[in-house]
């Protein structure tokens, strides 16, 4: 008693909506490198779908902890991966040394940054 119409539909949906929710999950955020300097840059998704998004940007050896939303996307899916990604080879042109980290990694960089740059803070 199945309908194939609903069938057809509903497998559709999913196919069309399960990459979507895993590129939005396994985007990652970028940590990079210069002479002692460590800078970061992050897609930020609300709710694990793909937009609205922002990209992120860290100066964590100089100011931790504050941010600078770079870009972001209401509507248009791989806006901020694609100005992350460019963004990153950017920074690479100038001599960084940039590799992706997982989001849940970076975050927590951010925090004993902060702390080790406080002189009481205990790390």
């Amino acid at each position: 008693m199945s309908n194939p119409w609903f069938v057809r539909t509903l497998v559709t949906s999913v196919a069309i909506l399960v990459p979507l929710s895993v590129s939005a999950q396994d985007a990652a955020a970028y940590q990079c490198e210069l002479q002692g300097l460590q800078r970061r840059v992050e897609i930020v998704y609300e709710s694990n779908v793909a937009v609205p998004c922002e990209v992120r940007y860290f100066k964590d050896t100089e100011a931790p902890g504050e941010q600078q939303v770079l870009w972001n996307a209401q509507n248009e899916t791989g806006y901020c991966e694609s100005h992350a990604e460019a963004f990153i080879e950017k920074l690479e042109g100038w001599g960084w040394d940039c590799s992706v980290v997982a989001s849940n990694e970076a975050a927590d960089d951010t925090e004993t940054l902060a702390l080790a740059m406080k002189p009481d803070a205990e790390v």
